[in-house]
């Protein structure tokens, strides 16, 4: 083994070194690489870098092929528990790595019990909206490109028919609740019964009234006997919702809890008022002096969406705009992420599709031409896309 190559390390000791039930692993300092010692007393907590982590060969080739160095807090504060098989409760600022925090210990867990592709589905992953669920699913081929297990990705707008051949066939899944439950009911000898561990990402957005139903019929398809990880920047102690998702005495752990604010501290806010009837030309005047941005404007509804990009398409503001909603097709949605994605100059339309955890590089102004509905809606909204840039400035329209 090369002096740069990361340790073995055996199942033994990352169940030596587990952290105790309510303790945060954020509270111990990490250590520093002179501290790592000889390997002999190799620790889940206190570590900032994944090549000194208790992982699988695989996983770390994934991770060290994506260039993944150093844990963010939540990483920091959720795998060690994950890990010891426990439920968790994370929150974190959005866009602080969320994401990896479950993918990690869900590759770890099948692989530590010797999970092969005649197991059966292993691990689950449930997010609210189609775009995340496919952010999610590339990650995780990421970080697991050199495990030997088999991955798929349910997400409507996609051929039912081409997915019922393969369904039965997969380790992992990750999958919007709608198209989940459409499986769970008409696929043949689709079934979950071998279920190790259950993700919700955005879990606060899942229990919404909108996916109550849904959520509970596919929670009486899971085996109670699982170890369940839900994430969201915004996170609930309800007994009542924990009641619903059958967590066994999760461990709640919240980066930002202690926080002045919840959004993240290089966001610039301002807010802008002006009289409802100018709400459409304040807007425009604020796209036409902002030419050479990448803009994402949030709208309250598909029906508003839809209307002001066609206001503004056809009135050729100097920029091109583009729209993102719910009830577009799968195929129009997927071109529209990724025409915003690339693009350097770019006005976006959306609803609140587009502020669960997607990925937009390089976003300058995020308009909030209508209020959000609460205060997680808001944070969703303007936190993820500091990740790209040292500042990003949002302005907040109030309307009397």
């Amino acid at each position: 083994m090369s002096p740069n190559s990361p340790p073995t390390f055996t199942h033994r000791q990352t169940q030596a070194t587990k952290p105790e039930p309510g303790v945060n692993p954020l509270s111990i300092a990490p250590r520093k690489n002179s501290e790592r010692g000889d390997g002999s007393s190799v620790s889940l907590i206190g570590v900032r870098k994944f090549k000194d982590m208790p992982l699988s060969q695989a996983t770390q080739r994934g991770l060290a092929a994506k260039k993944f160095k150093e844990l963010t807090a939540i990483q920091r504060a959720t795998i060690p528990h994950a890990l010891a098989g426990r439920d968790v409760l994370g929150a974190a600022k959005t866009g602080s790595g969320k994401t990896l925090a479950f993918i990690i210990p869900l590759l770890e867990i099948l692989f530590k019990q010797k999970w092969g592709r005649q197991d059966g589905l292993g691990g689950l992953v449930i997010a609210p909206t189609r775009e995340l669920a496919m952010q999610i699913f590339k990650q995780l081929i990421d970080a697991g490109s050199y495990h030997s297990l088999s991955a798929g990705l349910l997400i409507g707008g996609k051929n039912v028919k081409d997915e019922k051949d393969t369904v039965n066939k997969m380790n992992l899944l990750v999958a919007t609740p709608g198209r989940l439950l459409q499986h769970m009911d008409e696929t043949p000898l689709f079934d979950c019964v071998t279920l190790k561990v259950l993700v919700l990402d955005e879990a606060d957005r899942i229990l919404d009234l909108g996916f109550a139903a849904t959520l509970k019929a596919i929670l009486a398809n899971l085996p109670k006997q699982r170890q369940t990880l839900c994430f969201s920047a915004t996170q609930t102690k309800s007994v009542k919702d924990l009641a619903r998702l059958s967590l066994v005495s999760p461990e709640y752990l919240a980066v930002h809890a202690e926080s002045t604010s919840a959004t993240p501290p290089k966001l610039t806010q301002l807010v802008a008022t002006c009289p409802l009837d100018k709400k459409m030309e304040t807007l425009w005047a604020f796209i036409k002096s902002h030419l050479t941005s990448k803009t994402l404007v949030f709208l309250s509804s598909c029906k508003q969406v839809r209307f002001v990009h066609e206001i503004f398409r056809r009135m050729r503001p100097g920029v091109p705009v583009a729209m993102l909603h719910g009830r577009m097709k799968q195929m129009a949605r997927m071109k529209t992420f990724e025409t915003f994605a690339r693009a350097n100059h770019i006005c976006l339309f959306a609803t609140d599709v587009a502020a669960r955890g997607l990925d937009f590089p390089a976003v300058d102004w995020v308009v909030q031409a209508d209020c959000p509905e609460d205060v997680p809606c808001y944070i969703h909204r303007v936190g993820r896309y500091v990740l790209y840039i040292s500042q990003i400035l949002t302005l907040f329209y109030r309307s009397w």
